[in-house]
């Protein structure tokens, strides 16, 4: 019953933000390439009268890519987002959006000059009336069509160029799932053919920035949906579980007890239709997915392919992962050795950081443990769980930048998987956000997590580490400067004293104080000791 309050009482709030604006979907639009659409606030294109922007020429990176993707011109998602669009709004200073009407993350008010910190929480440390408020959200989500934004039903090519548009509607919640879809789908290249080995959000550097991104602009667009600005994604902690605990009706839907591939007939998740999980068969027609409804969640915990995943991560797999202390190496894609992205992705060993292609561990080790519909990387997005598992791998990237402090400079610049380099815009974002604007800590974000909130004594060394190694290279410089400054004090000590007693010798005997005031006793006891 709460849920269904809460769900009625949301209904009425309706916003998104994600892919192409539905203000950008002309062929005037595509034809012209540009995407500057005006901030209601003023009328004018990106706010440019009050400030906010101006629309502006798209600047690409040229920054050499790597081989796994032998092909140029071939696919809409090269060089995003050149092929529809090379003007849109660059915002000024705080603002945000595809027409700079949002405030950056970590930035509130009718200015964005507010600073704020949300935590995102354990799920299991929610309280019942946020349990229940964080499912009626998913809700809300699922049944609300977004009234800013529409997703491409068909190829640039396909549409001619932009002459004839091909979108659909789509509902808040399924349009994140088909950007996740969208961005690691296979390329559609001529003849029929198809080429696989391309991802623009995982198997190389960008794979823990993009999800980062995406998680930010969800959890964005619940609070606007729900006018709930202090709303954050929970996690799961699944270090050494033994089961996937957020398997039941209370939390993320249990096993139906008539057909264990099924959520329980009691989750209201069960219900819950799919979209972009059908790949061979877009790849076999050369069509984007639409949108539309392919059947309901099929999720079969731990009946999945052992030999690949053995068990689920543990701590000691987590632990392993932050001391490696290079984010990338080598090839910079599944293959790559001693990588800390590599290995929290899940195609190196958690034991020995060595690429192994027979096995799936850590990241991966949760999606393959699913054995359904988060199994399929493209339409993995589709179960909710998949939040709540990447908020987590998200914190572990975030522990890392903690204990490591890498500058921007450590995310690779040229040579990465195509779309992954440090420079190169995330497909498919509206507006335009760059691999390494995310390779910073959550907190320059505006977000923390609650397990990470509680500074131990190692955390603590971790933080102040970088700042000793400093001093250690200059102690000798301190130490002179210390007997130095030691030297002068003494000097100047014994000058002042000497002219104040012959100073106090000169006053009239009635004029000198017998005792002195507590304010002056206090200030010199203080001086004294520093």
């Amino acid at each position: 019953m709460l849920l269904t309050a809460l769900y009625c009482l949301l209904w009425t709030f309706q916003t998104s933000a994600g892919h192409f604006p539905r203000a950008c979907t002309s062929s005037k639009n595509l034809m012209e390439k540009e995407c500057c659409p005006p901030w209601e606030g003023d009328g004018s294109p990106c706010g440019q009268l009050s400030s906010r922007g101006s629309c502006q020429d798209i600047i690409l990176s040229k920054a050499p890519l790597g081989p796994q993707f032998p092909f140029s011109g071939v696919d809409d998602r090269e060089s995003w987002p050149s092929v529809f669009y090379n003007r849109t709004c660059q915002c000024f200073g705080n603002f945000m959006g595809f027409n700079c009407g949002n405030c950056k993350f970590g930035f509130w008010g009718p200015t964005c000059t507010e600073r704020r910190l949300l935590v995102r929480k354990n799920i299991f440390d929610l309280s019942v009336p946020e349990k229940n408020k964080f499912l009626a959200y998913l809700t809300l989500a699922k049944h609300t069509t977004s009234p800013d934004y529409v997703i491409p039903t068909g190829t640039y090519g396909q549409m001619n160029n932009g002459s004839t548009p091909l979108f659909n509607d789509i509902n808040v919640y399924d349009l994140f799932v088909w950007m996740h879809y969208y961005v690691s789908r296979d390329a559609l290249l001529g003849d029929s053919e198809i080429w696989r080995d391309i991802d623009f959000a995982h198997e190389a550097p960008g794979f823990l920035p993009w999800h980062r991104l995406f998680l930010l602009l969800w959890e964005k667009e619940i609070q606007k949906l729900t006018r709930d600005e202090n709303f954050t994604i929970p996690y799961w902690d699944w270090r050494d579980a033994e089961n996937c605990d957020v398997c039941t009706d209370e939390y993320m839907g249990g096993r139906n007890p008539a057909n264990p591939n099924l959520l329980s007939p009691a989750s209201f998740f069960s219900s819950w239709q799919v979209i972009c999980s059908q790949l061979e068969e877009y790849n076999s027609r050369h069509a984007l997915c639409n949108g539309t409804s392919e059947g309901p969640i099929l999720r079969n915990p731990g009946n999945h392919d052992k030999a690949r995943t053995p068990r689920l991560p543990s701590s000691a797999d987590v632990e392993f992962c932050l001391s490696l202390t290079q984010y990338e190496s080598g090839s910079m894609d599944k293959a790559a050795n001693f990588s800390f992205r590599n290995t929290l992705e899940g195609f190196a060993s958690p034991l020995t950081g060595i690429a192994d292609a027979s096995q799936s561990s850590m990241h991966n080790a949760l999606h393959i443990y699913m054995n359904g519909t988060m199994s399929q990387v493209p339409g993995s997005a589709n179960d909710p769980i998949f939040l709540l598992h990447h908020a987590f791998v998200d914190s572990i990237f975030e522990q890392w930048l903690r204990r490591h402090h890498p500058l921007q400079e450590v995310y690779p610049e040229a040579n990465a998987p195509i779309g992954h380099n440090r420079e190169s815009y995330m497909v498919p974002f509206i507006p335009l956000y760059r691999n390494g604007d995310f390779f910073i800590s959550s907190r320059d974000l505006g977000y923390d997590y609650s397990y990470l909130q509680d500074s131990g004594p190692d955390s603590s060394q971790d933080y102040i580490k970088p700042y000793l190694e400093q001093a250690s290279q200059i102690w000798p410089w301190l130490i002179g400067a210390a007997v130095v400054g030691s030297v002068l004090t003494a000097v100047l000590g014994g000058l002042t004293s000497l002219l104040c007693h012959r100073k106090r010798k000169q006053l009239p005997e009635e004029k000198q104080p017998l005792l002195m005031d507590k304010e002056d006793h206090h200030s010199l006891l203080y001086q004294s000791q520093l």
